[in-house]
């Protein structure tokens, strides 16, 4: 089993994932250890002067000028996570928690929080244990950070709350633990709000949509290719030299992993010389990089500020290495819920034009002499027909869902919070953004092995062949109508797997 060693500069992108899908196991630096416990004696100093610090000595939000008496401060870090754990509807899903869990101990590890070592260690046991906390869905707002899921999983560091099981039963927090073999922790003095005030809800959400995001942004230009081979088009305008000329590094590595895709097939080579042939592609075809490139300098832009926020300490008030305790704005949400707002915008678009290019190949006006519907036998049978619409409704769909939540904000706390970043929700309709893009790419693929498939006997480039092979076992040749749900979510599978992509690689190189 991985193990993913948590140090005083915290974690990888890398290991975000090995946790929260690969189930690696977590442990605490000695280093860390230190840093932690250094943190937490400035902390101790403060409570033991009486000095007013939010959060330490005095309540939270717009009660932030209460003064709380030294032999109520560890209540009020209880009551605190029992009143801020206050999420409704469905569970949020286990990875997403479990990368949650980890940045909320990533951002202790940083050794500015104030809080003992043994609340990193009880985090890391809920994931070694793979207890995995019941977070709903809603509640929280973007600023201060994450409050309702975090207090949610810090409640059953308490013992409390629920917890959801791999079979998505809800079971009690206290039976999850006795059975692991844990204690309950008892809270000290802030370390109630160091659990809770971060953005590592719409992190993790973010880095696991990044991870996603590479990877269908390859496999759009992988669809991309196959369909403008089975439409006969061109691959001149995916020659290097014509996006030199316009240096957008995104741009130039979809045009290149296009150009080589369409390398070494007869279907290309049947029609490259023939001055009868379209002078230009349409757009769906042609401005493809424009468009897929255009989502990866995104997608490395988003990348950037999701790195940054990994080595961010967000929390309230922090504590510096002089001894000082401050108030900061770090735990807005805002850089966060832009980016992900900006991917959601960008992947909604590269299934916009996957859309166009099924469009085109189910029209008989359109496609370069392919059957209507792709369809032997059209009339009889309606061939893909129906599967376009289902992706003209996700196109619409995702349409909605790239409208940003960044732009919205409600006040909260008796307007002491009275802007709020909205990028939980951002971060959690971006992933929804991702699985629709997913199914997007996934009838454009059937679409367009179904194309290729009716080019016979012209052989395809090495990447059609190795299309027809992964989906010709559950989706057969062109023939009569079959029922097609089964289909798709078996394309489904090859979009989001890794193995078709990696069986074109071994043939024609690495793609971008």
């Amino acid at each position: 089993m991985m193990i993913v060693t948590v140090q005083p500069t915290g974690v990888t992108p890398a290991e975000v994932s090995a946790v929260a899908r690969g189930d690696a196991r977590v442990e605490i630096a000695p280093a860390t250890i230190e840093a932690m416990a250094a943190s937490r004696a400035i902390v101790d100093r403060i409570e033991e002067s009486g000095r007013p610090v939010y959060g330490v000595t005095t309540g939270f939000g717009a009660l932030a000028g209460t003064f709380v008496a030294p032999a109520r401060r560890a209540e009020l870090q209880h009551a605190l996570i029992r009143s801020h754990a206050a999420g409704i509807g469905a569970p949020m899903p286990r990875e997403v928690v479990r990368a949650m869990m980890l940045l909320r101990l990533r951002s202790l590890a940083l050794g500015h929080s104030g809080v003992r070592p043994e609340l990193a260690q009880g985090l890391a046991d809920l994931l070694n244990h793979d207890i995995t906390p019941w977070v709903p869905e809603h509640g929280s707002l973007g600023a201060s950070g994450d409050l309702a899921p975090l207090a949610h999983c810090a409640l059953v560091l308490l013992g409390e709350g629920w917890v959801v099981g791999k079979d998505g039963e809800r079971t009690a927090a206290a039976e999850a633990l006795r059975t692991a073999g844990l204690a309950p922790l008892d809270l000290a003095a802030k370390e109630g709000l160091a659990l809770i005030n971060g953005t590592d809800g719409m992190l993790g959400m973010l880095l696991l949509a990044i991870e996603d995001a590479r990877h269908l942004f390859a496999m759009a230009d992988v669809t991309a290719a196959l369909a403008i081979e089975a439409m006969l088009g061109s691959e001149r305008p995916f020659r290097p030299e014509l996006h030199e000329i316009r240096p957008h590094p995104g741009q130039a590595a979809s045009a290149a992993n296009i150009f080589q895709l369409l390398q070494h097939s007869a279907i290309m080579d049947s029609h490259r010389d023939n001055l009868a042939h379209a002078v230009q592609d349409a757009y769906s075809m042609r401005c493809a990089p424009q468009v897929a490139g255009a989502a990866r300098d995104t997608l490395a832009f988003v990348a950037t500020t999701a790195g940054r926020e990994l080595v961010s300490v967000v929390d309230n008030p922090v504590v510096l290495p002089g001894g000082q305790v401050e108030s900061t704005g770090n735990f807005h949400g805002e850089p966060l819920a832009f980016a992900a707002d900006f991917l959601a915008i960008a992947a909604a678009e590269v299934g916009s034009i996957a859309e166009r290019r099924v469009d085109r190949l189910l029209d008989v006006t359109r496609s370069r002499d392919l059957p209507p519907f792709l369809s032997p036998d059209a009339g009889v049978n309606s061939g893909l027909m129906i599967a376009q619409y289902t992706a003209a409704g996700i196109v619409a769909e995702n349409r909605r869902l790239a409208v940003p939540a960044s732009a919205d904000s409600l006040p909260t706390s008796g307007m002491q919070e009275d802007h709020v970043s909205m990028g939980w929700a951002a971060a959690k309709k971006l992933r929804t953004v991702l699985d629709n893009l997913t199914s997007l790419l996934a009838v454009e693929l059937l679409s367009a092995v179904r194309g290729l498939q009716l080019r016979a006997p012209l052989a395809p480039s090495p990447a059609g062949r190795l299309a027809i092979a992964a989906v010709g076992p559950f989706a057969g040749s062109p023939g009569p109508d079959v029922f097609l749900a089964p289909v798709l979510e078996q394309a489904r599978a090859v979009i989001a797997g890794r193995e078709l992509r990696a069986g074109i690689e071994a043939e024609i190189g690495p793609l971008s």
